[in-house]
């Protein structure tokens, strides 16, 4: 299950650990249940302070298994096989489990410990989905922190029927005490602000205290980091107002094209921009968006933000980035999560024997084509014009599928 480089990376995580961690097998005759089993014992022979328990849960998903901290009681759980993308999740579930601290901000910490009520939180993803474990372990470092507080990674490809009853067509998609909560990313503050009815509230009111910045950048991409990189260099007040940190770099699964990086993955070049930022003396204001830019009687650049709330710099840079291409048809925001999709690796293991049609022929599209050939029964990709425009490479393996 492990190979050995794995298992010597993860036996040197696992020495961070400072109290018991159990792994409860919730488990039938399936082959998916003898290979979590296997995964669980190779993870506790790295460590005498993780151990292999039977659940006593007779309502319990089948694979699964719990994550429990047996100081705190806590317990996570991820129901199907959490490798791929999900590893990273089950790792820090172990780690903070165990009490290793987490790397988040205390006053967070404290948001969620203060909470009242309970929050039963189930996560479906797909183990394809590099979005899906932000959103699992923002989800499951509350669970650590306030035991009133559970979460439940799903794997949607394994339990096909549960997805179509509850008619999840994208991932991640959150169910909250058994109603929808959320679908698509989303970050700790932006979980609390749902749930925290004050929480928003006192995010604006830290904005509008801010004194006026020299520079402020409006968006959080690349472009937006580098400015702020460089006005913050240059020893002037510096901020970045972003609707999420990365933009669509997030969104993106594979970078060849980064001059000096040979190959990347989207989110793990966005941390390495937001740790190059924050080695600076840098206002991130996340998940905040501009509302409009105006000029003060003194001259200065006021950009609202909500409900009255303004910041003010002497200076204003727009790096607002780009989104995804949409067709502007009827029905396309209607349907956005019930059908409509944008990413084919996140979202495409949900539609597995069915259907589906991709529109665009250019290299994203017809990538797109080749990928979900091999999971639906039949891809029809639409083009505008009147042949394809995507890399000659690209369409000659299209032609090839015969279910394309």
């Amino acid at each position: 299950m492990l190979d050995a480089k794995m298992k010597t990376q993860l036996e040197a995580y696992l020495q961070n650990l400072k109290t018991p961690v159990e792994l409860v097998a919730y488990l039938d005759g399936q082959d998916k249940s003898r290979e979590l089993e296997t995964l669980m014992r190779e993870i506790a022979e790295l460590s005498s302070l993780v151990s292999v328990i039977q659940g006593e849960d007779q309502h319990a998903r089948r694979p699964a298994m719990g994550v429990r901290s047996v100081a705190s009681g806590t317990e996570m759980r991820f129901a199907g096989v959490p490798l791929g993308h999900e590893f990273t999740s089950l790792v820090l579930a172990v780690l903070h489990s165990g009490g290793h601290p987490l790397k988040v901000d205390r006053e967070l910490i404290e948001q969620v410990r203060n909470l009242d009520g309970e929050y039963r939180f189930e996560t479906y993803i797909s183990l394809s989905c590099q979005t899906c474990p932000e959103v699992v372990q923002a989800l499951n470092m509350m669970a650590a922190i306030n035991p009133q507080i559970s979460n439940e990674m799903i794997d949607g490809a394994l339990f096909q029927q549960e997805v179509d009853e509850r008619k999840v067509m994208a991932v991640p998609t959150v169910f909250m005490n058994g109603k929808q909560f959320s679908q698509g990313r989303i970050g700790l503050a932006d979980i609390l602000k749902k749930i925290d009815k004050n929480a928003g509230a006192r995010s604006l009111n830290k904005l509008a205290e801010k004194d006026i910045f020299d520079m402020l950048v409006v968006g959080g991409g690349p472009a937006g980091a580098s400015a702020a990189i460089y006005a913050a260099r240059k020893g002037i007040r510096t901020g970045v107002l972003a609707d999420k940190f990365g933009g669509q770099l997030l969104d993106t699964v594979s970078i060849e094209n980064f001059i000096s990086v040979t190959e990347t993955e989207g989110p793990k070049l966005v941390a390495q921009l937001e740790a190059h930022v924050g080695a600076y003396d840098v206002d991130i204001m996340a998940g905040h968006q501009a509302r409009g830019l105006s000029v003060a009687t003194d001259g200065s650049i006021e950009v609202s933000v909500a409900d009255g709330v303004v910041l003010r710099s002497r200076s204003v840079l727009l790096a607002t980035g780009a989104r995804w291409r949409e067709m502007n048809v009827p029905g396309e925001q209607e349907y956005r999560g019930k059908g409509v999709a944008y990413c084919p690796h996140c979202d495409g293991p949900l539609f597995k024997g069915k259907s589906v049609a991709v529109i665009g022929g250019g290299n994203s599209g017809i990538e797109a084509a080749i990928d979900l050939a091999g999971i639906t029964a039949h891809v029809t990709v639409l083009e505008f014009d009147t042949r394809l425009r995507a890399d000659e490479v690209l369409q000659r393996k299209a032609r090839s599928l015969t279910n394309v």
